[in-house]
């Protein structure tokens, strides 16, 4: 016989002494073999099979040519839980932009699955809408179709600025349309208002464990007007976690390739964004631990820009070529970040550009890593491979390669602002400059 105090510290023993594998100090215990457990997303088994719906234009689970038949696809995997949507080979001509949900993946045949933005028209409105309105009438219908996708866009009467929203054509009377959601904005004629058949191909908003593989994304550049990557791009995330992009080709959006706003551990791996008129990967605002790897980063505005407030990403292995401004940009606020082993080269202006930011007391691009990058030919006669602007501290800028291969010009390896703090330069090897090393703090 024992007491109740003598059974307690027994059984205590004897518990910790079975979870003594299972612990580890300071922590919870370890899964070792997870269950599906109602409303527990975090901890899931990893099943040997999962729903798969395939489409495709004359053969597949769901047929059909356009956006409708992906949307289709992925709603009803949603509805399941999650799964993945084959696409397979043919090119789908897209009037609106496709929603994703969260858990589903979408799996492209390569190459030969294109997904193709139309033509957009821009049209004014004919009529005011107030903010609470949920319709727009325009000057005349033209192309416009019940299911398009449409930016509105006016000049803000009050502050100037120019609002700009995105909706879905859902009704029609003549020149009448309604919106899939109430405009919360003024669209009134003194704001010169118009609607313009823009959109994203691939969106999302407060999903999370989405993967994009295998596919190619064309934006029709040629036919199409300039949708600004706050707003659009090839894809165009906002409030999203967990996304991955694999095997991806984004390409002639009239906009950026990959463009994501306050979105959390997003991995862009082994894509090819080229020929966008903006941005080639957009870590947008906010957006934190992006990883950006393995890409071809080719003939964009600028090839990797991280936006404000962008913290503890990695672009790695990247190969960024003839980005007609930048290869690289960083600036507001953006710190703690890597940058390494890269290429970039034929940089309309500038390699690595770190921006000036002077709209607070301390928003420069800090405590960032420079490391092993390969920077060559950067800018015309005045070009500089690294340019570290500002009040820019604590970076440290070390073991890359930055060379000139043209006629040495005015040409800069790295300049270090007068007000700059703290920047470590070491074992750097610069060729071909005019001046290898300007740094004005000392001038």
């Amino acid at each position: 016989m024992i007491n109740r105090r003598q059974f307690l510290s027994t059984s205590a023993f004897t518990m910790g002494a079975g979870f003594s594998g299972l612990v580890q100090a300071g922590s919870r215990p370890i899964i070792t073999n997870p269950r599906a457990t109602d409303g527990d997303n975090l901890h899931e088994p990893k099943w040997d099979e999962k729903l798969m719906l395939s489409v495709g234009i004359k053969q597949g689970d769901l047929q059909g040519n356009s956006e409708r038949v992906l949307q289709a696809a992925v709603d009803y995997l949603a509805r399941m839980g999650g799964g993945t949507v084959k696409i397979l080979p043919g090119t789908y001509t897209f009037r609106n932009s496709v929603y994703l949900p969260s858990n589903v993946r979408l799996l492209g045949s390569g190459p030969e699955t294109i997904l193709i933005k139309i033509a957009s028209e821009t049209i004014k409105l004919a009529d005011d809408s107030d903010w609470y309105d949920q319709e727009i009438t325009l000057e005349k219908v033209a192309g416009f179709r019940v299911g398009d996708g449409v930016v509105l866009k006016t000049k803000n009467i009050s502050t100037g600025s120019t609002d700009v929203i995105k909706r879905t054509l859902i009704a029609r009377s003549g020149h009448r349309f309604k919106l899939s959601d109430g405009i919360r904005k003024n669209l009134w004629l003194t704001g010169n208002p118009t609607c313009s058949s823009l959109f994203p191909l691939l969106t999302s908003e407060r999903t999370a464990d989405v993967v994009i593989e295998n596919l190619v994304l064309d934006g029709n550049r040629k036919n199409n007007t300039n949708l600004n990557g706050n707003h659009g791009g090839a894809i165009f995330l906002q409030d999203c976690n967990r996304y991955q992009f694999k095997n991806v080709e984004a390409r002639n959006y009239n906009g950026d390739g990959f463009s994501f706003q306050i979105c959390h551990d997003v991995v862009v791996d082994g894509c090819h964004s080229h020929d966008n008129a903006d941005l080639g990967v957009h870590p947008g605002s906010g957006s934190q631990r992006p990883i950006i790897r393995n890409n071809k980063l080719e003939r964009n505005g600028i090839g990797i820009f991280w936006c404000w407030g962008v913290k503890f990403g990695l672009a790695e292995g990247n190969t960024i070529v003839g980005n007609r401004n930048y290869g690289i940009s960083i600036g507001h606020n953006d710190t703690d970040n890597i940058m390494r082993n890269n290429r970039i080269s034929e940089s309309g202006k500038v390699g690595i550009l770190f921006r000036n930011d002077s709209r607070g007391n301390d928003f420069w691009a800090n405590r960032n890593l420079i490391e092993k990058n390969i920077i060559e030919n950067s800018g015309g006669d005045n070009g500089i491979a690294i340019d570290v602007q500002g009040k820019t501290k604590d970076v440290r800028i070390v073991n890359n390669q930055l060379r000139e291969t043209r006629a040495a010009k005015k040409r800069i390896g790295i300049r270090i602002a007068a007000e700059a703090g703290e920047i470590d330069l070491a074992q750097n090897n610069l060729d071909g400059f005019a001046q290898s090393v300007v740094d004005l703090r000392s001038s």
